[in-house]
């Protein structure tokens, strides 16, 4: 079958435009539709890459051949003389900065296939030769990473980390794995007995060697939770060094990522920082994709449709128990505390209590509706909406908690992600709307299945202290603050300006909505900064009298404060618990990094 043919080169990095090519040699008779992706996979919203292209046109034998628009990211072009190819030439402009879609400046490129590459519809089985071209002015000391193979044996080859040739089974794999192009740090390490590359673009003081001893750690426990040989011959961390950032998508055999430069460690770093912790996780969840929603994957994306939402009610699993998984492996291969693994995780169990939506949306429902709620939030959001990642989570843990308690630490949660990984994993087959539940009767019995489809189904609070006792974990919920509570998100910046008034909160209660900014506490005057220290001096019962501006117009609000809620989680280990405890929770964390 003959290549599909794809060009892409960096015209004019001041404007942020790519020009792509995309030739094919026998295009449909009765006139060939190209399609873009509407949406990326591991982000689940309609995101319309196709209104980035900014020209295109059509050509065969270097004759301009008619196109035609026929949606919003479809076209269709014209008969081309028999026997000629159809090259489509179109310019993209690349300026988003994340994880998602593609950006270009005169310091470096990145892109991910989805948003740049028309898809040639009924050909999309066709294998694909792509050729990164530098930029034609400042790029001499650009380089170009990505997992994409290189097209040995092809005229124009790529050599390692080089403009040139690569290839692509089908259209699937070329959209399957982000570039980076610039002049990046690089640096390397083995797990699993395959080589893992670390991409740093942006200015940075990272240690790589501190990155790349605690990355290989975690990789390899993955490695050996789902069994060698890993599913990849290699693996790429590319992240954008930024000022403040955060996220990260998966691909099949490697990550995009974007960190925080003080996030990353350095030179002389004394013991693990909040923020390297929370980079180290980031990279763990996204590795831990490579085997679970990668492979393993719904049903529903299998495969995926990219013109439209693809819904799923297990994205809690696939989202969730990663997210369970993430910190979880950084403790399990010790380079973190047990100590430290229990202040993360309490983390993420407040991020659950303090969700008021908590108690009306399931995370199956949350699953469901991630394209229109999840990933579209408002003002309202927190009040009817749970993460399928935190609550997921949760879920995850109290599920492990209770196939170890109830198999006195001979079954794990392991077990059940092993099965899911021989059943779907390796077969290709996609996990049914009911094949998780499945796979936990199987390992662990049909009552634990049946609790199972309850807690994803239904918005009931997980019982965990109950659970983490018998494995010596105290918990604990306090306040978050002595003060009481208003029961209000304030938006970012200086200025007092509500951003969520929570349901049943003081606030809402006495009136007060998102939008509201807040001018005045019984006369003086209130901003984002000193707002809570005015209130550590009132009492709950106490009413206060709010000046707040609501769009143009002055008002004035009486709030009764109230309580400041229980939801901030405490866990510790309790050294009183006796030997059994230490057992089961060893099994369960490992011993960890010594603290």
């Amino acid at each position: 079958m003959p290549f599909i043919r794809y060009a892409i080169r960096p015209a004019r990095p001041e404007a942020h435009i790519f020009e792509v090519r995309c030739t094919v040699p026998h295009p449909a008779p009765e006139g060939q539709r190209f399609s873009l992706p509407t949406w990326i996979p591991g982000s689940y919203l309609i995101r319309e890459f196709a209104r980035h292209i900014v020209s295109i046109t059509a050509l065969a034998d270097g004759h301009p051949v008619a196109l035609e628009k026929i949606d919003k990211h479809t076209w269709r072009a014209g008969k081309a003389p028999q026997g000629a190819a159809l090259t489509l030439v179109y310019e993209v402009y690349a300026w988003d900065l994340s994880v998602r879609a593609a950006h270009l400046d005169t310091t470096h490129g990145f892109f991910n296939g989805s948003s740049v590459f028309l898809a040639v519809e009924g050909q999309t089985d066709a294998p694909c030769l792509v050729d990164i071209q530098p930029p034609a002015l400042g790029g001499e000391d650009w380089r170009v990473a990505t997992a994409l193979p290189r097209a040995t044996g092809e005229r124009g080859a790529a050599k390692p980390y080089g403009f040139g040739l690569y290839r692509a089974a089908d259209y699937d794999e070329l959209i399957d794995h982000p570039v980076e192009m610039g002049a990046f740090a690089l640096d390397h390490f083995e797990a699993g007995g395959i080589r893992h590359d670390i991409v740093l673009t942006g200015r940075h003081d990272c240690d790589f060697a501190r990155l790349k001893a605690d990355l290989a750690r975690v990789c390899q426990w993955q490695i050996d939770l789902f069994g060698a040989p890993p599913p990849m011959r290699r693996y790429l961390f590319l992240t954008q060094v930024v000022g403040e950032g955060y996220g990260g998508l998966e691909h099949r055999a490697s990550t995009a990522l974007i960190a925080s430069r003080a996030d990353l460690p350095y030179a002389g770093m004394k013991g693990l920082p909040d923020g390297y912790k929370t980079y180290l996780g980031l990279c763990s969840h996204e590795y831990f994709h490579s085997w679970n929603v990668k492979r393993i994957k719904p049903a529903a994306f299998s495969p995926y449709d990219l013109g439209r939402e693809n819904h799923t009610r297990l994205l809690w699993a696939f989202e969730g128990i990663t997210s369970y998984y993430d910190d979880l492996a950084l403790a399990r291969c010790g380079v973190i505390g047990v100590d430290d693994y229990l202040g993360l995780l309490a983390k993420t169990l407040s991020q659950v209590l303090r969700t008021p939506g908590r108690r009306r949306q399931s995370v199956a429902q949350s699953s469901f509706d991630a394209w229109t709620h999840y990933y579209r939030q408002d003002e309202n959001s927190p009040n009817v909406i749970v993460s399928y990642y935190a609550k997921g989570a949760a879920i995850a843990l109290a599920l492990d908690l209770r196939l170890r308690l109830e198999s006195d630490g001979a079954r794990s949660l392991d077990d059940v992600m092993r099965a899911l990984w021989a059943r779907h994993g390796q077969t290709g087959v996609g996990v049914p709307e009911d094949g998780v539940f499945k796979a936990v009767a199987e390992i662990g019995g049909d009552t634990l299945a049946r609790w199972l489809r309850h807690a994803v189904e239904g918005t009931d609070d997980l019982p965990l202290a109950k659970w983490l006792k018998p494995f010596g974990v105290k918990w604990k919920t306090e306040a978050a603050s002595a003060a009481p509570a208003l029961g209000v998100k304030l938006a970012a910046g200086r200025e007092a300006r509500i951003a969520t008034a929570y349901d049943g909160g003081a606030a809402q209660q006495a009136g007060l909505a998102a939008g509201d900014v807040l001018i005045s506490l019984d006369g003086l005057r209130v901003d984002a900064d000193n707002l809570p220290k005015l209130l550590e001096r009132r009492q709950a019962g106490e009413r206060v009298e709010f000046h707040v501006f609501r769009r143009d117009e002055l008002m004035r609000f009486t709030v009764e404060l109230a309580a400041a809620p229980a939801d901030t989680v405490k866990l510790s280990v309790d050294a009183k618990a006796g030997k059994a405890a230490e057992r089961l929770r060893q099994g369960w964390l490992g011993k960890g990094r010594p603290c």
